[in-house]
């Protein structure tokens, strides 16, 4: 049956626009009119949807049609939209897109901001920097509507007006040679209206101080120079979804019926906060109870049946996870038991034996005896993909994972060489890590560091390879969805049951 469903997407020109600055602020204001708001983050960029969390007051989702096949993507976003009912009236559906509204993998767009808005029927707003430009803005605006007339430009908002002259001159010339109305002008703002970044974006709403302060004047700025009642006839214009079912609740329980539920611990601080919600829905619809630790303040790792580690900026937090030794040692031990570790990206930094970050070395866990060294450019970045091609605690050989990197991290010594069995590349250092893909050997039972991912699309760990695996932990620089991703999850689970079973 048809739904209700007023939506917006706000795109930009180009990255760093200031698309989050209106998303954001736009956000917020809404929420505080009232208006229920749930808010959409287009890619798979962890840290703008924390923002957009933060000023709607709901989780914020991930719309990703590389991680996630389209069908899935619409269906998310209809299962997760805000329906216009009684109990929610004017309830208004935000998504910021990424970089700019045409960019994609390719030269077509495949999988960019402009193909989302047309899987999901959603109008569009223009973020465009109009910086020492002015007739210039209309031409930028007139090719993003003329190189795919399907996408439903509806309104355009430009940002870092010099002043009202240069407005009313960019204005006028957009609205003469494409039709699109400008719904917003922002001017430049001050230092104490931008969202502090660093080497991987912005800096995460876990780490932000004032954030509630930050964001308040930020939908100031929207309040002040946005007309939201032509944003609003824009998203309420928007047509009439189709539902595409909705998505099982899942079974409770464990995944044999019976006992007590799978106990799966996740890192949960600023060091580590990356973490789809559909992830964690994924394992609780499947039966696990989850429990949040500290890194940083937790004496001990807590009694579990997996350890589940996300990725996020361990190198911030370097000197408090080191100085942190009897919880580093916790999770050492557990490792060393069998306990299954699934770590992503800054997880994978945290297995490691040490940590290199601004010339200094940090002791990590010590789960793989590696180090890994953090670069000034990144060493990864973008989507990836891999070959499932040995033995693991979680994943079927042959199988193929779809996700995305973004590091600035790379092994910069992969400890002794291995005697038998292929290996890959670990890094400059010439050093190897054994590749027991083709021995048999059973994952949880060596003590021996393997790479059980061959690199189709991305860098990984580098030479081709990926996933680093020792007893029944595994790291990886690839993060995938569980939407895109079932084995994921199934894997975690089956992991967990035959540790507590054991």
């Amino acid at each position: 049956m048809p739904i209700s469903c007023p939506r917006i997407l706000i795109a930009g020109t180009s990255g760093d626009s200031g698309k989050t600055v209106v998303s954001v602020g736009l956000g917020r204001t809404l929420s505080a009119q009232g208006r229920p708001v749930a808010a959409f983050k287009k890619g798979p960029d962890y840290i703008d949807a924390s923002w957009l969390s933060a000023a709607s007051g709901r989780v914020a989702r991930n719309l990703d049609t590389f991680l996630t096949e389209p069908i899935a993507v619409r269906r998310s976003f209809i299962d997760n939209a805000l329906r216009t009912t009684p109990a929610e009236p004017g309830g208004v559906n935000l998504i910021e897109g990424n970089r700019g509204l045409h960019d994609g993998l390719d030269e077509e767009g495949t999988h960019s901001s402009a193909a989302l808005s047309k899987l999901i029927q959603c109008p569009v707003i223009l973020v465009q920097d109009v910086t020492k430009t002015t007739r210039s803005a209309a031409a930028f605006v007139l090719g993003s509507q003329q190189i795919d007339p399907d996408v439903n430009i509806a309104g355009v908002i430009v940002n870092r007006v010099a002043g009202a002259r240069h407005e009313g001159v960019v204005r006028k010339a957009i609205e003469k040679y494409t039709g699109i109305p400008v719904v917003g002008a922002i001017p430049k703002l001050p230092a104490e209206c931008r969202i502090q970044s660093r080497h991987l974006g912005l800096v995460t709403t876990r780490e932000q101080t004032g954030i509630d302060d930050l964001i308040d004047r930020l939908a100031q700025v929207v309040r002040d120079h946005v007309d939201i009642d032509r944003v609003l006839e824009i998203a309420s214009a928007a047509p009439l979804l189709e539902e595409v079912g909705i998505r099982s609740d899942g079974a409770s329980g464990s995944p044999d019926g019976g006992g007590r539920r799978s106990r799966i611990c996740y890192l949960s601080d600023t060091a580590f906060s990356f973490y789809y919600p559909e992830n964690f829905e994924a394992l609780e619809e499947a039966g696990a109870e989850l429990i949040p630790v500290s890194a940083l303040d937790a004496t001990t790792l807590p009694e579990c049946d997996a350890l589940y580690v996300g990725g996020g900026f361990p190198e911030t937090q370097a000197t408090a996870l080191a100085g942190n030794t009897t919880f580093r040692e916790s999770v050492y031990s557990a490792a060393e038991g069998g306990l299954p570790i699934y770590a992503e990206c800054g997880g994978l930094i945290y297995m490691a034996r040490e940590l290199v970050w601004n010339g200094e070395t940090f002791p990590m866990t010590g789960v793989f005896p590696v180090t890994i060294a953090i670069d000034r450019k990144p060493r990864g970045h973008g989507y990836a993909r891999v070959l499932v091609d040995g033995k693991n605690p979680f994943f079927p050989e042959g199988l193929e994972l779809k996700g995305h990197e973004f590091h600035y991290s790379w092994l910069a010594d992969a400890g002794p060489s291995a005697d038998a069995g292929p290996s890959a590349d670990a890094g400059a250092s010439g050093r190897r890590i054994e590749d027991d893909s083709r021995t048999g050997l059973d994952a949880g039972a060596s003590g021996r560091l393997r790479s059980v991912f061959k690199m189709q699309r991305g860098t990984g760990c580098g030479a081709g390879r990926d996933g680093l695996s020792r007893w029944n932990v595994l790291g990886t620089y690839l993060h995938v969805h569980a939407l895109g991703c079932p084995a994921w999850a199934q894997g975690v689970m089956r992991a967990a049951e035959r540790y507590r079973k054991d």
